[in-house]
């Protein structure tokens, strides 16, 4: 999906400052062609993000972390295969990264490029992003800005190349693209 610019802008419509994650509005998740016939989709329980307004574009970061060790794809076992070396290898890399380098956009629509690592590689992404608006949440009184951002990766290109061919097929089990979808809520500094 390519985002639908309206006039660029240098700045975020955010109070500047540090704006951090509201992890119970929030959510990490991601999908993958299984067989080459349907999706299957999984999410990362645990993780963190911040977003640094600066006084522009150019001044504003993003970072987050993401607990591999938390996936959860509705299948204990296929969880404990993703925890391995054939996958994430949690045991040796148990975050996963993300740190932007630019974002460029204007009113709902941003485009987000960071280095994303996973599994010790890490490789340039970019998200596009639907900026949500802002709202006082009742519950804590405070401002909460909502992002929906997308994605899409191959896992070989972060050197998670693990595939069975299908018995008499050319397909692999499991696909390497993967659509990552993010729902992220942060609160105002």
């Amino acid at each position: 999906m390519t985002a639908n610019f309206s006039t660029p802008t240098t700045t975020l419509p955010l109070t500047p400052g540090r704006w951090t994650l509201d992890a119970n509005h929030s959510g990490v998740s991601f999908v993958v062609r299984h067989l080459g016939l349907s999706n299957v989709r999984g999410r990362f329980d645990r993780f963190d993000a911040t977003v640094e307004v600066g006084a522009d574009l150019a001044a504003t970061t993003i970072a987050a972390d993401i607990d591999l060790s938390s996936v959860d794809t509705n299948n204990a076992d296929r969880d404990t295969h993703l925890r391995s070396t054939d996958f994430f290898d949690t045991a040796a890399h148990p975050a996963m990264t993300f740190r932007s380098t630019s974002i460029n956009g204007a009113g709902d629509n941003y485009e987000l490029t960071g280095d994303l690592t996973i599994a010790g590689t890490t490789k340039p992404v970019t998200l596009d992003v639907e900026f949500n608006g802002t709202e006082a949440f009742p519950g804590d009184q405070q401002v909460h800005a909502g992002f929906t951002a997308t994605a899409e990766i191959r896992r070989s290109d972060f050197g998670i190349d693990f595939g069975i061919t299908m018995p008499g097929a050319e397909k692999i089990m499991l696909g390497d693209k993967i659509k990552i979808d993010l729902d992220l809520q942060f609160v105002a500094p």
